[in-house]
């Protein structure tokens, strides 16, 4: 990993724009985004990745590649899930364990939004199809996080059943609206679409640099409470992530060959969900503790990986190309 790509890393405006908002939360500074606009602009870019995702999706031919990046992507999102549980269960509880497993199994849209800013930096392409993918990888973590604190605490970790949890998921606003997008891109037609091209592409950065600036401010504000945990939840925010986006950068190489498309499923494996999946676990584990789990995502991994995971990651892709 060269200094050349750090820096290049750290200079995004996007990145700039996220430090700045950790910088103003810690000045204790009045700045502040309505929280109706942070909304608009969360909605704004799901809409935005997911139609020109399925634009793209209207061209390609590759159904057996497709097919084959779907299973590796949903085989990523149980097995992650699997580990995290038993290694957090002894110290941290079967409920929080769960949560935790759920969020780090699981995706984050916002961190594959910034995977795709650093992949257009470095000019290097993926195939349309990983938004697919990253949408097929919401779930399958939070049933596997069900069944583990179902199986671990019986009759106690909730009184919901898997297919409400299920259901609950695939309604979540955040997944329905990158699917239904998804959709809708693939549907449309494409001379149709390009009178909307200036909304979709045209300030698609500009607005995520509005939204990471939010979510520094958030991300400093929600740390302080964070520390009661201690180290333990701390190097796991960043020591799982760490190793999920590595192993899976190298191994990726086995399952496809655009070096675009394994650093997607690298940052992928490293996310943490922090929208989606608090959503469900307040029905599948009401007894986790949300100031452990969504600070972990939001205060630790995410910064983790947009800082210093994404060029690790790119560096283990284009070494073992």
């Amino acid at each position: 990993m060269s200094l050349e790509m750090i820096l290049s890393n750290l200079t995004n405006p996007t990145l700039l724009f996220f430090l700045f908002g950790i910088v103003a939360a810690s000045l204790k500074s009045d700045l502040e985004i309505p929280q109706q606009s942070v909304k608009f602009i969360s909605i704004y870019l799901l809409f935005s990745i997911g139609f020109k995702g399925g634009q793209e999706l209207q061209h390609a031919e590759q159904g057996a590649a497709i097919l084959k990046s779907i299973l590796f992507g949903i085989s990523i999102a149980a097995i992650i899930p699997l580990y995290c549980f038993y290694i957090l269960r002894k110290r941290l509880g079967v409920s929080n364990a769960g949560a935790i497993a759920a969020a780090y199994g699981s995706v984050s849209a916002i961190t594959f939004i910034t995977g795709v800013s650093y992949l257009e930096l470095h000019a290097e392409p993926f195939n349309s199809h990983m938004i697919a993918v990253m949408a097929m990888m919401e779930l399958p973590a939070i049933i596997v996080a069900f069944v583990l604190m179902n199986l671990y605490e019986k009759g106690d970790s909730s009184s919901q059943s898997l297919g409400s949890i299920v259901r609950h998921s695939l309604t979540n606003g955040s997944v329905l609206m990158l699917l239904g997008s998804l959709i809708i891109g693939l549907i449309a037609d494409n001379k149709q679409a390009e009178g909307i091209k200036p909304f979709t592409t045209d300030i698609f950065k500009g607005f995520l640099a509005i939204f990471l600036l939010e979510v520094g401010m958030v991300t400093a504000k929600r740390f302080s409470a964070f520390r009661a945990y201690g180290l333990y939840a701390f190097s796991f925010g960043i020591l799982a992530p760490l190793f999920n986006g590595c192993a899976v950068a190298y191994f990726s190489k086995f399952i496809v060959d655009q070096p675009g498309d394994r650093f997607i499923f690298a940052i992928l494996a490293a996310s943490a969900s922090y929208i989606a999946v608090p959503a469900a676990m307040r029905l599948a584990a009401p007894k986790a503790d949300p100031g452990l789990y969504i600070p972990m995502a939001i205060g630790v991994t995410f910064p983790f990986n947009i800082t210093v995971g994404m060029p690790i990651y790119h560096s283990i892709v284009n070494y073992f190309g």
